[in-house]
């Protein structure tokens, strides 16, 4: 309390001086700060001392009226670095007391999302807890015309929700896919029974809608016969393509599945060997039937398997929202026109799959 009794007669003491022109106040403002200096130096003799709120104070406020050349030689206990940080957080301490002081001074700024809003967004995530920020801002634009920014939906999950415990761009056949219901794509994948038994599932996938055409099950292995009946079903009164593009599989090199794409007159393309992106969104929709529908279901037989997976065909294609689309299911992306908006405070929840997805409807 003495030296800070005493500091405080010198400032009032060198007050007058301020007003004089010329270079007399950056002489007083140095004079000040060392002073200070010295006096925290004599307060302790610790190798580093302790500063208290009011020694950043004086601090800062000396160094607002030294010349910045001046600063590091009249910096003797502090690094300059220091002393401009301490007028810095002046600064900035001065800003924040100028524009929140009271509400009536302050501009009104954006308004934050509406109630109604925010609770669409935290049902949303709470019945489908794998959709993401960017997925559930397209299905707000999609479904309530409300255009919001995926950020926007990640401040309102933070604060609304509490979390439970616990290819780099397009490929070549892009080029393909542009052209209208020309070219389809063809992939295989494996999966067990809850009697381990194994399964094949054939998924087609149109490439330029992003539409799943169909899929085909078969138990056991896999042969000629049973690949060409797998995709005459998963086909089936959807038309043929022009082209289909399959991967280097052994499987389909069978006879019987050439002949049968011959028959059809289906002009097969074959993908890079060993380059997965060159067959990328047959690849990523293998990916998305796994993680969001088949590792969160079990079936007993390939009937109940392939009436599942019909289900989940419908879903993907006609409410499930894709960033590839503009936030639109493949079924409406060919669509022309905009799409009726559903209001925000007349909806309702339409389960998918068994309650495993929720989508808002129209009430």
């Amino acid at each position: 309390m003495r030296d800070l009794f005493l500091l405080l007669v010198q400032v009032l003491t060198t007050l007058i001086r301020f007003l004089r022109p010329g270079g007399v106040r950056a002489i007083v403002a140095e004079t000040l700060l060392l002073k200070h200096q010295l006096l925290i130096i004599n307060r302790t003799r610790q190798r580093a001392p302790n500063l208290t709120s009011v020694d950043r104070v004086l601090l800062g406020v000396w160094t607002l009226c030294v010349n910045p050349r001046r600063l590091s030689r009249v910096a003797v206990i502090l690094k300059p670095s220091t002393l401009r940080r301490f007028h810095q957080a002046l600064v900035r301490r001065k800003y924040r007391y100028l524009f929140s002081a009271s509400s009536q001074r302050r501009t009104p700024g954006p308004k934050g999302p509406s109630p109604d809003l925010i609770r669409a967004i935290v049902e949303t995530k709470r019945l489908n807890p794998r959709y993401g920020c960017p997925r559930i801002a397209l299905l707000m634009s999609q479904v309530f015309g409300v255009e919001i920014d995926k950020d926007v939906v990640r401040r309102v999950l933070a604060n609304h929700v509490r979390p439970e415990s616990g290819d780099r761009g397009p490929s070549w056949l892009t080029f393909f896919g542009h052209a209208r219901d020309s070219l389809w794509s063809v992939d295989l994948f494996r999966c067990e029974s809850i009697r381990l038994t194994t399964h094949w599932v054939l998924v087609v996938m149109d490439q330029f809608t992003r539409r799943l055409v169909g899929v085909g099950v078969q138990a056991g292995s896999v042969d000629g016969a049973a690949l060409c009946r797998m995709f005459n079903r998963a086909i089936g009164g959807q038309g043929v393509p022009r082209r289909l593009s399959s991967d280097h599989d052994p499987l389909f090199t069978f006879y019987l599945w050439q002949a049968n794409l011959r028959v059809l007159g289906v002009e097969e393309i074959k993908t890079i060997p060993y380059v997965p992106i060159s067959h990328p969104f047959i690849e990523r929709l293998i990916g998305t039937i796994r993680r969001e529908y088949l590792d969160h279901v079990l079936f007993w037989n390939a009937a109940d398997l392939e009436r599942k997976l019909a289900e989940f065909t419908v879903y993907y294609n006609e409410y499930r929202v894709h960033d590839a689309l503009d936030g639109h299911p493949p079924s409406h992306a060919a669509r022309d026109g905009p799409r009726d908006c559903v209001s925000l405070s007349h909806y309702r929840w339409k389960p998918h799959c068994r309650g495993l997805f929720h989508t808002p409807m129209a009430a």
